[in-house]
């Protein structure tokens, strides 16, 4: 895949971008886990929703927020990486204008603040948020959730306990005009060790029932050339 370079509100954005050959397909922007706990764009989860959406015809974006990898700037505490992210989708706006929608997907601290860019930007139609740390960070901001979107838990997180957020999705799923689906994976800690391919399956399956079976395009390579995943 591609890699990107792009300017950021704190500098230039490291990223990797799959375009897709429709000029008209959707864009996806998926974001990494908290930058301070070793989370960046090479994440398995993230990689596997990169390439989730890649193969449906997105033109895919992931990078790394402020101060990650060749990211420039420092952490900000969510205000940053926020700015971050918007910059990201107006990037890939700007290289894909006939783009009719988009979606935002999120690791953890990356769903924090998928989902905040998602109650600021109208054109976002659906979200996936993984293990979204609701009991460590504040999500009253949705309120109302604008956009229909699936959430997904392991049954044995310990970062975000499933009992901690469910408050949550229960409440976002009693909100009228959207749709909410929540999946638990069993046997599943915060980082999904050793059922990251379920997890891909389950958002997978959530992917094509939204958009109506697409057909699965081939992508080259689940690798990025010499980079592998990390973190």
């Amino acid at each position: 895949m591609p890699e990107i370079l792009f300017t950021g509100p704190a500098g230039r954005l490291e990223g990797r971008f799959h375009p897709s050959k429709t000029k008209s397909a959707p864009i996806a922007i998926i974001l990494h886990p908290h930058p301070q706990f070793g989370g960046t764009m090479n994440n398995q989860i993230v990689y596997q929703l990169y390439y989730a959406f890649a193969e449906r015809g997105f033109s895919a974006l992931r990078f790394n927020f402020r101060g990650v990898g060749r990211s420039q700037g420092a952490f900000d505490h969510g205000a940053g990486e926020l700015s971050d992210a918007a910059s990201a989708l107006d990037w890939a706006q700007s290289i894909n204008p006939e783009a009719k929608s988009c979606w935002i997907a999120g690791v953890s601290f990356g769903a924090w603040i998928g989902m905040q860019l998602l109650m600021r930007r109208p054109e976002i139609e659906g979200f996936i948020s993984v293990a979204p740390p609701a009991n460590r960070f504040d999500f009253t901001f949705l309120a109302p959730c604008p956009s229909s979107g699936l959430f997904v838990h392991g049954d044995q997180d310990r970062v975000a306990p499933l009992k901690e957020v469910m408050p949550l999705i229960e409440k976002l799923k009693t909100q009228r005009g959207i749709a909410i689906e929540h999946v638990v994976i069993p046997g599943a800690n915060h980082f999904f060790e050793g059922r990251v391919d379920e997890l891909g399956g389950e958002v997978g399956d959530y992917l094509d029932r939204r958009l109506g079976n697409p057909t699965k395009l081939h992508v080259a390579t689940r690798v990025d050339l010499i980079e592998k995943p990390r973190d």
